[in-house]
């Protein structure tokens, strides 16, 4: 079951401009953005990202990482909050769980495999393709409210009002 897109494209929020290292808007992603927690044989590296553009009047970042086409209504597999507005770039791996390459104001929500970081992309084996939708949120406050015990899924509530502007980039797996 497909559901929407959280993040979809609204009036009065800008698009800036996203670009990885890791993998190619609308590419397969490759093995390191795939999970070995959930049994893909990946290495759960949340890839490297890149943006630029952001609108005005931006005071930090959100970053999040979701599965519209994952059965039971989607998947979220990253969501880091308070991303100082002078950082415009992740090195890969900046999700892991120990916090190390994330600046010190950032903090990780749960994911939907419980735990705060970045989990792989891991679709039950025929279920078809399913995309990963990476979105970079420009925010007008320095701190959204977020604690690593939150669950991913709680940042949509919290950046509704608080979005400037969003880049995105989306990434494809399979599991034959």
């Amino acid at each position: 079951m497909t559901v929407p897109d959280p993040f979809e494209a609204a009036s009065g929020i800008a698009s800036f401009q996203m670009s990885s290292e890791s993998f190619q808007d609308g590419q397969v992603l490759p093995q390191a953005q795939t999970s070995g927690v959930l049994g893909a044989g990946g290495q759960d590296e949340s890839p490297q990202l890149n943006w630029s553009g952001a609108p005005e009047g931006t005071k930090s970042y959100a970053v999040t990482v979701f599965d519209p086409d994952a059965p039971g209504g989607g998947y979220w597999h990253w969501a880091v909050a308070n991303i100082p507005a002078d950082i415009t770039s992740l090195q890969a791996g900046a999700g892991s769980r120990d916090n190390a390459l994330l600046p010190s104001e950032a903090v990780q929500l749960k994911n939907d495999a419980g735990f705060s970081g970045f989990v792989g992309a891991a679709p039950p084996p025929g279920h078809g393709p399913h995309r990963y939708l990476l979105v970079v949120h420009a925010l007008d406050t320095q701190q959204v409210d977020a604690a690593p015990d939150d669950s991913a899924a709680s940042i949509v509530s919290r950046l509704a009002d608080r979005t400037l502007g969003r880049a995105r980039l989306m990434g494809m797996f399979e599991r034959r």
